[in-house]
């Protein structure tokens, strides 16, 4: 599984670059904060209610979490759904809001 760091992803949004952007985090995590992206949290993946990101199969998704460890799970479970360019945030929103500290 690829990886990117919290500042390789804000260069790219800097950039004005369109991502594809998969937080795996619960309802209320996102609600506290996020980074924009689509929300389909872990317990949905692990259940394969994945119908919202179909058209998204062939291409890069960005997923994240807290701390990068959910994300990992999800990429996992996505992979094995035939989705084909995951892509880790290192750290997730947290290794993110240290970057706007």
């Amino acid at each position: 599984m690829k990886t990117i760091t919290a500042s390789e992803l804000k260069s790219r949004l800097d950039a004005g670059e369109e991502l594809r952007l998969l937080d795996v985090r619960r309802e209320d995590e996102y609600e506290n904060f996020n980074l924009g992206g689509k929300l389909l949290p872990l317990e949905k993946i692990q259940i394969m209610e994945t119908d919202d990101i179909e058209d998204w199969k062939e291409e890069e998704i960005i997923l994240y979490c807290r701390t990068g460890n959910r994300s990992v799970i999800a990429s996992q479970y996505l992979e094995q759904m035939g989705f084909t360019n995951l892509v880790n945030l290192q750290g997730g929103v947290v290794s993110w809001q240290e970057l706007e500290k």
